[in-house]
């Protein structure tokens, strides 16, 4: 798969940071995604341990949530862990993995934050950019923004405010099981990506492409 390399990533946090103020001008959000022609859906998730990146890139086939491709790649990071600067940690073990795909997924989700970041540049949305695809964020806590709780059936949500504007959606996955913490990356719209969530959540908490990136990223980066 073809990516557009956009920027270094060894940037001084400092540069980081005006970088993705740069960056986030480029973003798409009000993209509507046509679930009725998507045909492969990919899960993203890195884990990294003891300076090691395990960057996994799940691609399922959509509606039927069918494994077609896995691609896992390990790499040593550098860089330290700095709250909103996530992209520059695990990017460019990412940019490798997707580099590796033999398929070419119609959407990314991802287990991180997209626009709900107090730049609007959450590892979705920053390797959207990268990919030119769109990219969903599906965070599993709480990162920034003030929010009601959302109801209890499946599908219910509240919205995420931060600074007096929409950041993503609080969505209820499963009755009495926490929600998840949605924000469109690039090239989508808040509406379609919820409606994908859920096509992709048959059963678990979390998106069936994610939970399956998380566990592939877990394995690969455990010890033997």
């Amino acid at each position: 798969m073809k990516i557009q390399q956009l920027h270094d990533w060894d940037l001084s946090p400092k540069d980081a940071i005006a970088l993705q103020k740069k960056l986030a001008a480029r973003l798409v959000s009000a993209n509507p995604l046509d679930l009725n022609r998507i045909r492969r859906v990919a899960g993203v998730d890195v884990s990294v341990k003891h300076g090691l990146a395990c960057a996994c890139v799940v691609v399922l086939s959509f509606p039927e949530l069918e494994n077609i491709e896995t691609v896992c790649l390990q790499g040593a990071t550098t860089y330290p862990y700095i709250p909103g600067l996530l992209a520059f940690r695990e990017g460019p073990a990412l940019v490798d993995a997707f580099r590796k795909l033999r398929s070419e997924p119609d959407v990314f989700i991802f287990d991180g934050m997209g626009q709900m970041h107090p730049r609007r540049m959450g590892i979705a949305a920053h390797l959207g950019l990268w990919l030119g695809r769109p990219t969903i964020g599906c965070g599993k806590r709480h990162y920034i923004g003030e929010y009601q709780q959302p109801g209890n059936a499946k599908g219910s949500s509240a919205v995420v405010t931060y600074k007096g504007e929409q950041a993503g959606l609080v969505l209820r996955t499963r009755p009495n099981v926490k929600p998840i913490y949605v924000s469109v990356g690039h090239l989508a719209d808040i509406e379609s990506a919820v409606q994908l969530l859920l096509a992709c959540t048959p059963k678990f908490r979390l998106p069936l492409p994610i939970r399956m990136a998380h566990r592939a990223a877990s394995e690969a980066c455990a010890p033997g």
